[in-house]
């Protein structure tokens, strides 16, 4: 085997990053799968070799985190592959708290409604008791926002306890899910307006979660609250295009609905 190059953003090529996911040398195998997860690599050599290094044993922190798998994990999700859903189901049993959280939003990311009953145990097996300062034994807030994008109608049970849980950006994460699996859409606007009020929140970085949360779910009703929130343009932007997107099937063209009009003049005037 080659000796591994340096990694580079503009050098590294598929070959290269094979190379250094299989070499010695730790940092290389981390950038490796860091790099095919950026720039969505997909290749069949490559999503086996990210698929093994999800049991990894070579590269634990003092902490007793896995930085390997928790790069292997995040970029098996950008790959787009279901071949790696069992695995990354496997990892949800993980000891690395990250592993596990990045394994539950790729998992998202592929769609595979394999992972909802492990995702649904999940949720079932955790208490509130076991809360340190803002973190918690399992990532409830990405468990939830799997289960919303997949359509788990069958987690609404065990996702509803969550609405009232002590850390802000878990309830909210439940809101969100609550809404995507509501059926009636006065009964998901009650989910909706949870996550507007929240936009009033003291605390910027709650904010910034909740208009991540508004765009993903592209509730509507929430586009002028978006619009006046005190947090960057940026975000605000991206939030209202998930909004805009949720639009555009209601339209017949060559119009647009009176809700996409609305949202890109909001738009505009933030630009």
């Amino acid at each position: 085997m080659s000796e591994p190059e340096l990694p580079d953003d503009n050098q590294l090529t598929l070959e290269q990053a094979l190379i250094n996911l299989q070499c010695e040398d730790l940092g290389l195998r981390i950038y490796a799968a860091w790099w095919l997860g950026r720039f969505r690599v997909k290749d069949a050599r490559a999503i086996a070799l990210l698929i093994e290094a999800l049991d990894d044993e070579a590269d634990r922190t003092e902490a007793g985190g896995y930085p390997l798998r928790r790069n292997a994990a995040r970029a098996l999700g950008k790959l787009n592959d279901r071949s790696a859903v069992p695995a990354l189901i496997k990892s949800l049993d993980c000891d690395d708290f990250y592993v596990r959280e990045a394994a539950a939003q790729s998992l998202e990311m592929l769609g595979d409604l394999a992972c909802v009953l492990k995702l649904v145990e999940m949720l079932s097996n955790s208490t509130t008791s076991t809360i340190s300062g803002a973190e918690t034994e399992q990532p409830f807030d990405s468990i939830l926002e799997a289960l919303g994008t997949l359509g788990a109608v069958e987690s609404i049970p065990h996702i509803l306890p969550f609405l009232d849980y002590p850390i802000p950006r878990i309830k909210y994460a439940a809101a969100r899910a609550m809404y995507q699996l509501s059926a009636e859409t006065e009964i998901a606007a009650e989910y909706g307006d949870i996550l507007i009020k929240a936009l009033s929140n003291n605390d910027l970085q709650l904010r910034r979660t909740v208009l991540s949360d508004l765009g993903a779910i592209g509730y509507l009703g929430a586009a002028e609250a978006i619009s006046n929130t005190m947090a960057e343009n940026s975000l605000k932007l991206i939030s209202l295009k998930g909004v805009l997107e949720k639009q555009i099937p209601l339209a017949t063209p060559p119009n647009l609905t009176e809700g996409a009009v609305r949202v890109m003049a909001l738009m505009d005037d933030l630009l």
